[in-house]
């Protein structure tokens, strides 16, 4: 099977395209092309800088097996299956191999651009909710990532098997030292963090009772990361807290707008009301000013 992922080269210099397609559409005053246009971009941006860390993390080799074997150790201090047994109970069916292969190399991204496109075009009030938490969890993935970590399939002193490599359906390629270069930034899983953000949005935003169809998503992506030996449970784990981090700061964040909003609804109201009320009562006195007003002084003396 061909490599189907894209390369940071070509994500990028696709990014640039759309981003000047947005620009293009701007000027001859389509803004839904534009505004579609740009955060195609941008997703294809995104990809781009997670594909590009995969390459600068190698600083060490060495230490990125040393820390894969680490977190293997701990998972099974910690009691938490162990993913060579996973991976044992699928390799004797090769269908099932080239399927989890296909999986983990086309689905991680063709769903969350087909989600967000879903949510741009029919839920755009929601949009920018989808989109901010996707950029914040991305980012800080990608922060954690510039600290390399070998995956599981790195470690046949351990049991692991590389079953892309194998099956000729690895996505990767260009080895740097003996080791493929964007290898080594398996901790966080961006494809945990993303099937998991999937499902959450459209469970959140879709009103259909059958969108909850969405959660065989991320339970599927997890089991396919952890047979292919692509990702450790704690690389899932992490990439979840990540997650979950995102969701808290932009909760806080509109929390904060929320509480600005109304406090300078009441300041604009504040003045109003006096300027209203000064209003009123000038007019009252002008009226009790004139000579045929019934407040009047004159016209009281004139009744009695």
């Amino acid at each position: 099977m061909q490599n189907l992922t894209l390369t940071w080269q070509s994500a990028g210099g696709t990014a640039a395209v759309l981003y000047g397609g947005a620009f293009a559409a701007a000027r001859v005053r389509k803004p839904s092309l534009s505004a579609l246009l740009r955060e195609a971009g941008t997703l294809l941006a995104l990809f781009a800088l997670w594909q590009l860390v995969g390459h600068l993390s190698v600083m060490s080799t060495d230490h990125a097996l040393d820390r894969a074997s680490w977190i293997h150790r701990t998972e099974l201090a910690l009691g938490l299956p162990d993913e060579v047994s996973w991976q044992s109970a699928v390799t004797p069916y090769p269908v099932l191999v080239r399927l989890a292969n296909y999986y983990y190399a086309v689905m991680h991204f063709a769903v969350m651009l087909v989600v967000l496109l879903w949510v741009f075009v029919r839920h755009r009030e929601r949009y920018a909710w989808v989109r901010n938490t996707v950029v914040i969890t991305t980012a800080v993935c990608l922060l954690v990532q510039f600290i390399p970590v070998a995956p599981p399939r790195m470690l046949p002193q351990d049991g692991f098997v590389d079953l892309a490599a194998q099956y000729g359906q690895s996505v990767y390629g260009g080895a740097v030292g003996g080791v493929v270069a964007d290898q080594l930034s398996a901790m966080p899983s961006v494809h945990v963090a993303w099937c998991v953000l999937v499902a959450v949005a459209v469970v959140r935003v879709s009103p259909s009772p059958l969108r909850w169809v969405v959660v065989l998503h991320p339970v599927l992506t997890v089991a396919v990361v952890v047979v292919t030996a692509n990702h450790f449970w704690a690389d899932g784990i992490v990439a979840v807290a990540i997650l979950l981090l995102a969701y808290a700061v932009l909760a806080s964040a509109a929390r904060v707008a929320r509480r600005r909003g109304r406090a300078s609804a009441l300041a604009e109201a504040r003045p109003r009301s006096g300027v209203e009320q000064d209003a009123g009562q000038a007019d009252r006195s002008d009226r009790s000013s004139r000579p045929d007003s019934p407040d009047s002084p004159d016209r009281s003396k004139q009744v009695t």
